[in-house]
């Protein structure tokens, strides 16, 4: 008898190698094809070879990557393969789908139905699972196996070892997925269909921006043809964080979904200059949007004389009330800006073409088309609906305080509209100095002149520190599509932070969203969580407190301090565990932290930048540190943290942040007392 008969490792060992070399094969296939025949024209060809690229990549064999983590033994044939007398089948669960040469399934992508019990299946439903294999991995090579017999009443429910170790294993680089160890109420917000939008209220180490990525992930996979029309976006508050998470949706196969930012939307001007809390707050108020919707629609001029339209011999007048009722109609129908200016002359072209057929003549549309560019029809479109330079409309807003004071008029008060006007003149759009809040009101100006175009879907992660005005802008992205949020309202660390998601969905263009909560903690040790949410009674009251399920209560430790040498030599003895360092402080704080820990000859990166294992400390700037994780994080002054905000709430909730960084341990150092908050 072979040694692979009777050890169920060597038998899986087997498994995944054979698979391996059908992924191979499936490859090889893919950069064999010939498609010199195939194509009209070299159009069709550059499209068809960029759609075999991808597909090449898509079949990559990541070495560190396990190509399944799971079995599943169904008791009997699954629904869709149902035949009578069938027995049970065996599915291996991975990122992505494996044949054989026949066509044979030999890992199931772990988006499909059928493995969905892996993620859902229990003592209390196994959902016809007699057993579910788990598989560990060291190096990339199966090291390990775990089974439970969900279907054996007599075998006692029991915490997966392998799954907790998976939870627990340390951070090195950028972030990873989750797809191996998805527990069941996370996966039910995965596969949530696309029709809907789904918010996820979730605290620090939740998961809720990996179940956001693998949401993108299964819908890509259910939903293909019709996102590939419509596209995918994934939006993150910096540039740090997208690189962070940037790994992520490649690893599962999926290479096409475009991120960026909320200021990367609206960059319809250079901006290079910033507001003052109270303006950012302002022009960060849905109300702006009111303010933008009279300054466009003022531009309107009612007509006062008849369009005159020479043909010929002939001459075709169309009277000035009759214009009237044309722009009436069309300010009724409250159509973009652009698209009823584009209207208006046809609407001239058809009364002309109304008058001609009564006078016995039979126009067609080309004649409709020809009246439509007359140069008196052009004339009178010009004088009654201009053109209108959002850009433009903006600077006048923020530059004319009687302009603004006409379209703020009950709106804004007084104060207000002193508060976002501008200091000085401005001669022109482009010498401007244009601030992030500025921006988003030029794409409110845009889009009421012409339609933004709409995605399939767009998955908006740390949500909570969006203005109402960069909700706007966002949902103008998904108006047709769906959206899946992310945030944390304990988390919100702008002036403008969200209150509750019920008014940041209705912003959004989405209040008939489900709002889901996540409140199992997977990243946070149980001793650094229990001390940050200290913080939650007076950042945000009514919130559930994350309660981790890790097994390993993790390392806390408060270390007084009497200088920054101190403070490197906490990263120093970070250091000599295995994993990501993260030393968070103040901003203000960072130059005097990188001199030292440059004097001590300990090098450091800057957040968002590529970890290499020789160089794992990483030097973060408080205000940078939203949404990265550390298997050890130095937490430097938090005093200095709460002080760097421009009011003490807004700081106890950048503190938070701060403290929920780490995955193993946690070292806070202090030279100034601690927040009473924490005491």
């Amino acid at each position: 008898m072979s040694r692979s008969a009777d050890d169920p490792l060597a038998r899986e060992r087997a498994h995944l190698s054979a698979s391996r070399s059908a992924l191979r094969t499936m490859r090889e296939d893919v950069e064999s094809l010939d498609i010199r025949d195939v194509t009209a024209n070299w159009v069709n060809a550059e499209a068809l070879q960029h759609q075999i690229s991808e597909r090449i990549k898509a079949l990559a064999d990541l070495s560190h990557t396990p190509l399944f983590f799971g079995r599943l033994d169904y008791l009997h044939a699954p629904k869709a393969d149902q035949a009578e007398g069938a027995e049970g089948e065996r599915f291996y669960i991975g990122r992505r789908h494996v044949h054989d040469s026949a066509g044979d399934p030999m890992v199931i992508d772990w988006r499909a139905p059928v493995s969905q019990p892996f993620y859902r299946a229990s003592k209390r439903a196994p959902m016809d699972i007699g057993l579910r294999r788990r598989f560990g991995y060291t190096g990339g090579d199966l090291s390990a196996y775990e089974d439970e017999h969900l279907s054996d009443p007599t075998e006692a429910a029991t915490t997966s070892k392998l799954l907790q170790q998976e939870i627990e294993r340390p951070r090195v680089g950028p972030m990873r997925d989750i797809v191996a160890t998805i527990q069941p109420e996370q996966d039910e917000i995965v596969r949530s269909g696309l029709g809907g939008t789904v918010c996820v209220q979730g605290g620090p180490g939740t998961g809720k921006t990996a179940v956001g990525l693998h949401r993108v992930a299964y819908l890509l996979y259910a939903y293909r043809e019709r996102l590939a029309r419509t596209g995918t976006l994934v939006i993150g508050p910096n540039r740090s964080f997208l690189h962070y998470i940037e790994q992520v949706l490649p690893a599962l196969g999926e290479l096409e979904v475009k991120q960026a930012t909320v200021d990367d939307l609206v960059a319809h001007v250079e901006v290079r200059g910033t507001d003052d809390a109270d303006a950012a707050v302002v022009k960060g108020d849905a109300r702006m949007a009111q303010v933008l919707r009279r300054a466009v629609r003022s531009h309107v001029t009612p007509p006062t004389e008849p369009v005159v339209v020479v043909r010929g011999s002939r001459r075709w007048r169309v009277p000035a009330y009759e214009l009237e009722d044309m722009v009436r109609e069309l300010l009724d129908r409250d159509i973009r800006y652009g698209a009823a200016r584009d209207a208006l002359p046809q609407r001239i072209a058809h009364a002309v073409l109304v008058q001609m057929e009564r006078s016995g003549e039979a126009p067609d549309d080309r004649v409709q088309d020809a009246v439509a560019r007359n140069p008196a029809v052009k004339a009178a479109v010009k004088a009654i609906w201009p053109p209108v330079d959002p850009a433009k409309l903006v600077l006048r807003l923020l530059t004319d305080a009687d302009f603004l004071a006409v379209h703020a008029d009950g709106i804004l008060t007084a104060d207000e509209q002193k508060t976002v006007l501008w200091a000085r003149p401005v001669r022109s759009v482009k010498s401007a100095r244009w601030s992030a809040a500025d921006a988003v009101l030029i794409d409110e100006a845009t889009d009421l002149v012409q339609r933004t175009h709409s995605l399939g879907h767009v998955v908006l992660d740390e949500a909570q520190d969006l203005s109402p005005m960069q909700y706007r802008a966002v949902g103008r992205r998904c108006t047709t599509g769906s959206a899946t949020v992310l945030g944390d309202l304990a988390q919100g660390t702008t002036p403008w932070a969200t209150r509750s998601w019920e008014e940041a969905l209705g912003h959004l263009g989405k209040g008939d969203a489900v709002v889901e909560e996540l409140t199992a903690g997977f990243r946070v040790p149980t001793d650094v969580i229990t001390y940050a949410s200290r913080l939650l009674p007076h950042i945000a009251p009514g919130l559930t407190p994350v309660a981790s399920v890790r097994e390993n209560p993790g390392f806390f430790e408060l270390r007084p301090v009497t200088s920054d040498a101190e403070v490197v030599a906490a990263c120093e003895e970070s250091l000599r565990h295995e994993g990501s360092i993260g030393l968070i402080a103040a901003d203000a704080r960072v130059p005097a932290l990188a001199e030292a820990l440059t004097t001590a000859g300990l090098g450091f990166l800057g957040p968002g930048e590529e970890t290499t294992h020789e160089t794992r400390l990483t030097l973060v700037p408080a205000s940078l540190a939203k949404g990265l994780e550390y298997d050890y994080v130095v937490l430097d002054e938090p005093r200095a943290v709460v002080d760097g905000e421009p009011d003490e709430r807004t700081g106890l909730r950048r503190l938070y942040v701060a403290l929920t960084r780490a995955v193993s341990g946690l070292i806070v150092t202090h030279a100034a007392p601690l927040p009473p908050q924490l005491v």
